[in-house]
């Protein structure tokens, strides 16, 4: 493992002289850029560790992505090794279908503090929920990025990641009420404390979302990546190009069902996604979308 191999990943060049905010926000970017959020390897028989060497091989020199248990675990690994002092934070993802938050920390993220300004470095929640740059852990502030306009809003101890978006334009009338839309203007992300996890705090849940047949991760194959005007994302047969914010202040959606034979062309021409094994794509009913 060392930086060098990671840079080229995901295509940094610097420069990089000390552990600042700008540097932060540039890997950061990069690395949503680069890496997708990917639950394939769930759906091509393998399975998903927290090792930090495994998860450096398949993510860094076998070109895949992860889901946040890997990519930000490594984006951890990769702070540490830049001089950064990260934090990783265990969060529960709100259910807009029940309208509540998960009862157990499913989604990892990490907390940096930089000169005294505390920020959360989330490079792997995917579609349109994606922070492109660290977000200041400060309540109640709008933070603009081009997804939308994310803010953190504190209760107590309990802090909740939300986003005000745009309006969906779906250019493609066969999808216009498709489940995999979400209307809402405002909607809860995932909610978090403050307090301090080590890896052995998601290693039974990590293994339950990968074979749980309850399991959103079971249910549906999902491949994700940020591109300079929006995403991508492969939900089973159903992909789906993004743009944000076209001058009429909408979000576009070009979305179109794939046949089988070409699932493996689109991972790797819209993704970079080479799989070693056949995947088995999957899109059953589940709360989830982009």
């Amino acid at each position: 493992m060392n930086l060098e191999e990671y840079f080229k990943r995901i295509g940094f060049h610097g420069p990089f002289s000390k552990p600042d905010l700008e540097t932060l926000n540039q890997v950061h970017k990069h690395h949503v850029m680069s890496i997708p959020f990917e639950n394939l390897s769930i759906h091509c028989g393998e399975k998903i560790t927290m090792d930090h060497e495994l998860i450096f091989n398949k993510i860094v020199r076998s070109n895949r992505g992860g889901w946040c248990c890997e990519n930000n675990l490594l984006f951890a690994w990769v702070l540490k090794e830049m001089g950064y002092n990260p934090v990783t934070l265990g969060s529960r993802v709100y259910n807009n279908t029940i309208n509540q938050f998960g009862p157990i920390d499913s989604h990892l993220i990490n907390k940096v503090v930089i000169d005294g300004t505390a920020y959360i470095a989330d490079v792997s929640f995917g579609v349109s929920s994606q922070i492109w740059h660290p977000l200041e852990l400060v309540s109640g502030k709008d933070q603009p990025q081009s997804p939308g306009v994310f803010r953190l809003i504190q209760e107590g101890d309990f802090w909740t990641l939300e986003k005000t978006g745009r309006k969906p334009l779906v250019l493609n009338e066969a999808f216009t009420n498709s489940p995999l839309l979400d209307k809402s203007p405002t909607k809860k992300i995932y909610g978090f404390t403050l307090v301090p996890r080590g890896v052995d705090h998601f290693l039974e849940t990590s293994h339950c979302l990968q074979t749980d047949p309850k399991s959103l991760f079971t249910n549906k194959s999902i491949c994700s990546l940020q591109t300079a005007t929006g995403f991508r994302a492969l939900i089973g047969w159903t992909f789906s190009e993004v743009t944000y914010n076209n001058q009429d202040g909408f979000d576009v959606l070009d979305m179109k069902d794939i046949s089988d034979d070409d699932v493996d062309k689109v991972l790797k021409e819209m993704f970079n996604v080479l799989l070693a094994n056949k995947l088995v794509p999957i899109n059953n009913k589940a709360g989830y979308t982009i």
